[in-house]
């Protein structure tokens, strides 16, 4: 291994893999991938039901977890992140999601010029292999994405119920319109998940230009003169320092980013002197405007109809192992969505505000996925674009200990609003004959649960993230901003960043498609300025 490499990506998840491939592809340049997990080679990985195994294994997610706080019941609440080369990819539940183009018009509007709609449809396209969809839609693309195959009583149940609620099914949610419902589209090839491992980093680990080290822990970036010059990083008991010629690319996700350079004395001054660490770059926004996504589910008892919750045990399960090793089909394909929406809480809004997830199974622990033995259906509530801010800050100068993570969930009214109108949507839909007759008894929150506050003490009881998180290392041209629209380090040449921290608000669903489009416009944009330099 060299010494020097003209760039040094920080992160191997869905961002850094991109970039590995893009960087290395007209081989020019030479790149080093720095991944703190291993290499992930675990069965149950390509199994997509595999997430609800490996969510909870310290060998693939970090298991970060929230401060407590009172607008949610002084819960620590687990944030999970993917650790090994494929990151989050690895462990999470698939769904692709492009988002409403008023997100990005909304980016730039918040200062991320370059980054509306128009700017940023074409990688999307680039990077999708979808088989159905219009013009609109990418077809050649590393990342397979596929409908989800299979179709269940309860789910069909669900799409003519809210119909019967006066909802439209939508034949494509990445289409020009998201409003409606229907079956979700997952990274998913021949039943088997496909990650950006597969897409990204398999085709690109045979160039000679590229060099790939896992369990190396990166501990800070190196600062020479004002300007960013390579990493610091820890392999087992090794500690070893290597120069980026060109520049240090940090995409290790929108907590361990902010966590990484924290570490190497950039950041808020406070922050950093709390922490014992001397102030080499302040920069007064770096951790702030820490947002995510906030999930309640609510549950049903069923009747008349087979559930996931039978499927997963005994005969039937052994049953569902059969059909998955021989077909590549069957509840073994399902992730954490079968059939969702995309709806309005409530009338008078231009568009939907609320995602629906729904699955033909009910938990019995839904932090560990340990799924009920009675027959249930779980629909899933989450309000897509948060207006409530928090932030993640590290508590001391050891890498090793976890940051501080305050989420602030529920803080503002209006996402309290947003959540409760969603959950009330949900209660008129599932009542619907074409659903009713199935239904036995809603058990969670239970149908005692009709007031404002009722609804609003059931959600910070209850309620997850579902391991959204952005916004850390924002984009923007204003005096908070971590990056400029380039995704440059303001002030401090030689270190950009790409990946979900520098989003400057969330977008309207599941965020992985938005970080694999950041990560194919940073690569192109470092190309563009490679080339401009000579």
């Amino acid at each position: 291994m060299k010494d020097h490499y003209d760039y040094i990506i920080v992160g191997a998840g869905a961002a850094g893999c991109i970039l590995a491939n893009r960087l290395t592809a007209s081989g020019r340049h030479s790149v080093l991938l720095l991944e703190a997990g291993h290499e992930g080679r675990s069965i149950w990985i390509s199994i997509p039901a595999g997430f609800g195994k490996l969510i909870t294994d310290p060998r693939y997610n970090w298991l970060f977890q929230t401060e407590p706080e009172a607008m949610t019941r002084q819960r620590k609440i687990a944030v999970p992140r993917g650790k090994g080369l494929g990151g989050s990819t690895l462990i999470n539940g698939m769904i692709y999601v492009r988002g409403q183009p008023a997100d990005y018009d909304r980016w730039a509007s918040l200062g991320a010029d370059g980054w509306g709609w128009a700017d940023v449809a074409p990688q999307f396209r680039k990077l999708e292999c979808y088989p159905k969809g219009d013009g609109s839609r990418g077809h050649d693309g590393p990342m397979h994405v596929h409908e989800v195959t299979e179709r269940y009583v309860l789910s069909e149940a669900l799409l003519a119920a809210a119909q019967e609620a006066g909802h439209a099914l939508n034949p494509d949610y990445n289409g020009p319109v998201q409003d409606g419902f229907g079956y979700y589209q997952v990274l998913q090839h021949r039943g088997r998940r496909w990650s950006v491992i597969d897409g990204y980093l398999k085709p690109a680990r045979a160039r000679p230009n590229l060099h790939v080290l896992a369990n190396a822990q990166v501990l800070k970036v190196d600062l020479e003169g004002g300007r960013c010059v390579g990493v610091t990083y820890r392999r087992g008991p090794q500690t070893h320092r290597v120069r980026a010629g060109t520049e240090v690319i940090m995409a290790a996700g929108a907590i361990q980013t902010p966590q990484i350079l924290e570490l190497s004395g950039i950041g808020r001054p406070d922050v950093l002197q709390n922490a014992g660490i001397a102030v080499q770059h302040a920069m007064p926004g770096l951790g702030e405007n820490y947002i995510d996504h906030y999930c309640a589910r609510m549950d049903w008892r069923v009747k008349g109809a087979l559930s996931v919750n039978q499927q997963r045990y005994g005969w039937r399960l052994a049953l569902a192992v059969a059909e998955y090793f021989i077909r590549h089909t069957g509840i073994l394909t399902l992730g954490t969505g079968l059939a969702g929406g995309f709806v309005k809480s409530r009338p008078d809004l231009p568009s939907a505000d609320v995602q629906y997830f729904f699955m033909n199974a009910s938990y019995a622990n839904q932090v560990a996925r340990e799924l009920e033995r009675p027959p249930g259906m779980t629909l899933a509530i989450s309000q897509m674009r948060p207006e409530s801010r928090g932030s993640i800050h590290i508590r001391s100068a050891n890498p090793d200990e976890q940051p501080a993570i305050c989420p602030n969930y529920l803080a503002s009214e209006a996402d309290q609003d947003s959540l409760i109108g969603g959950m009330q949507v949900a209660r008129q839909i599932i009542s619907q004959p074409a659903m009713a007759r199935y239904v036995d008894h809603e058990k969670n929150p239970g149908p005692d649960v009709q007031a404002r506050e009722q609804w609003l003490d059931y959600v910070r009881q209850v309620g997850q993230t579902i391991y959204h998180p952005i916004g850390t290392c924002r984009m923007g041209t204003d005096a908070a901003a971590v990056v400029d629209p380039r995704l440059r380090m303001r002030g401090l040449p030689g270190l950009r960043v790409a990946d979900a921290s520098v989003m400057p608000a969330m977008i309207s669903g599941n965020i992985q498609g938005a970080v694999m489009m950041v990560a194919e416009k940073a690569s192109e944009m470092i190309l563009e300025d490679a080339r401009e330099a000579g």
